[in-house]
């Protein structure tokens, strides 16, 4: 009933400040205080926490296998290309999936169910990843895997969509980077808990059992982030319902159709992602036994060395995404960037350094391509077109890193983990050859990638009036044929209707109302 009343009276513009008086007071006699409340930033705040919340589980168990990959090898009896699998299984469906995650959300769940339904996946595929081990089947591990990579990925898409729903056009970027900070911080404690967890229980359990109930204890996160998923669905039903607000949808488009229009700096951006990440990801799923072998650090120290670089992504990503926000040139702090892991990479392959120093590098150059790759592609593609290219994106990137991944583990069991660092080392280069034919793709056409936010800003307002100045030419010139079937499909306004109508029965229209240009008006965002 409460909500109701809330409800009737935020749709009647008659009555204003005694109305929401009244609401407010009911929503404080029935919530007893603002956490209660949607109206208030401390509801917005409350139910960030169970956001953040979503998807930890899936980020702490993405990483369980690469905490304990001694333990997993010896215990289950595989190769270090048999383990690499595991990795490579969650990011095959993704190649498929990166495309239609946000269309699910929109057009077939819903954000509320579609969170929950992922949720399932996740915890589902950790199950049966856990039991694989128990049951010492490794082929059910590898399956629980690829269960797992179906819900992950889409799973991230729906806490986005949270987000925006429920921070736009207030904290959202302050929002997304403190989802990606606590990401960050869930992988980063998967390494140092994970292991503890298999001591603790080697006590009572011994082989492949062991590694079972390690795997089933960790699969508590993905408990957690299922109930999380609940919790916040409910808050955003209650949130609609008292509010009369539309639920949260991604905004993503998938057509590909439009692929032919993209740039070639888009693909050289694809290019850069796929060669750069691929040398990130894997190096960490494989990296604790190359600290323990090569610095002969025992395991709780490599795993710490080698989980330094999601826990410097932690803190360091929002305050750099800010300086990339103030400073702009992307392309200069992309090629520091990329330049500087080059660096890193061939320290941990060709020397004895203190691996601390590399890695707190490698941490702090992958959290700076981060912040300043990604917002390229929404300057160099249309906002209509981001979401068919950024499912692009990360289809490729999954399928770059199922196959780098798989090769990587063959090139340890063959040649050693030295060769994999040569590897690696191979892919960031050809990330930098990229990231300078980006360079020259973009000085010649002038475009937006390196100038600073000032210089962006001017050039931005050029394009937007020449686009005007083009719009008016096109609509003073009288012509139509650029006004196609679907222009005359999109819904009118009362206005336009009404004008139709009077203009049919003869009665004269205003002078500065040309009815005849509505679809090219639509069409050219003047409308």
């Amino acid at each position: 009933m409460m909500e109701t009343e809330s409800e009737t009276s935020s749709r009647d513009p008659s009555v204003i400040e005694p109305v929401t008086s009244s609401t407010e007071n009911k929503d404080s006699s029935f919530c007893l205080w603002a956490l209660c409340n949607p109206r208030k930033a401390a509801h917005r705040y409350f139910a960030l926490i169970f956001m953040c919340f979503l998807s930890f589980g899936s980020y702490f168990c993405y990483d369980s296998p690469g905490a304990i990959q001694d333990q997993i090898m010896n215990d289950m009896s595989v190769s270090t290309s048999q383990f690499s699998l595991l990795y490579s299984w969650y990011s095959w469906p993704n190649v498929v999936l990166s495309f239609f995650g946000g269309f699910l959300i929109d057009r077939v769940f819903g954000i509320r169910l579609g969170a929950i339904i992922f949720s399932m996946f996740v915890l589902a595929g950790q199950l049966v990843f856990a039991l694989g081990a128990s049951v010492n089947m490794y082929w059910l591990m590898e399956f629980g895997r690829f269960i797992f990579g179906i819900g992950g990925e889409s799973l991230a898409v729906a806490q986005n969509t949270y987000a925006v729903s429920w921070f736009k056009g207030k904290e959202l970027n302050m929002v997304f980077g403190v989802q990606l900070s606590f990401a960050r911080v869930g992988s980063a404690v998967n390494f140092n808990v994970t292991p503890a967890i298999y001591r603790a229980m080697n006590e009572y359990y011994s082989g492949h059992t062991l590694l079972g109930v390690t795997l089933f204890i960790a699969s508590l996160t993905c408990v957690f982030s299922l109930v999380s998923a609940l919790i916040i669905g409910f808050f955003d039903w209650r949130a609609e319902k008292i509010l009369n607000k539309a639920a949260g949808q991604t905004g993503e488009v998938i057509r590909l159709s439009d692929i032919k229009d993209f740039p070639a700096t888009f693909w050289v951006i694809t290019i850069i992602c796929v060669a750069y990440y691929a040398a990130i990801f894997p190096f960490i799923g494989l990296g604790s036994v190359f600290f323990a072998r090569k610095y002969h650090l025992d395991h709780d120290t490599a795993n710490s060395v080698d989980s330094i670089v999601y826990l410097i992504s932690a803190g360091a990503s929002p305050l750099l995404g800010l300086l990339v926000d103030k400073t702009g040139r992307n392309l200069m702090w992309l090629l520091t960037a990329v330049f500087l892991t080059i660096i890193c990479h061939t320290m941990l392959a060709f020397t004895f350094i203190n691996p601390w120093i590399p890695m707190v590098g490698m941490g702090l150059t992958y959290s700076l391509l981060a912040c300043a790759l990604w917002p390229m592609v929404a300057l160099e593609v249309p906002e209509h077109q981001l979401g068919t290219a950024y499912g692009i994106m990360q289809s490729v990137q999954n399928l770059g890193l199922a196959i780098v991944t798989m090769v990587a583990g063959a090139i340890v069991d063959a040649y050693g983990y030295i060769f994999l660092e040569l590897f690696f080392i191979y892919f960031v280069i050809a990330s930098f050859i990229a990231t300078i034919v980006l360079f020259i793709l973009n000085s010649n056409k002038q475009g937006l990638l390196n100038m600073s936010i000032s210089e962006r800003t001017v050039k931005e307002k050029e394009l937007h009036q020449a686009n005007l100045l083009e719009n008016q030419r096109l609509l003073a010139s009288g012509s139509m044929a650029d006004v196609t079937p679907h222009d005359l499909l999109q819904p009118r306004s009362d206005f336009y209707i009404r004008n139709r109508f009077l203009c049919r029965i003869g009665a004269k229209l205003p002078p500065h109302y040309d009815i005849t240009t509505c679809g090219l008006l639509h069409r050219t965002g003047l409308k």
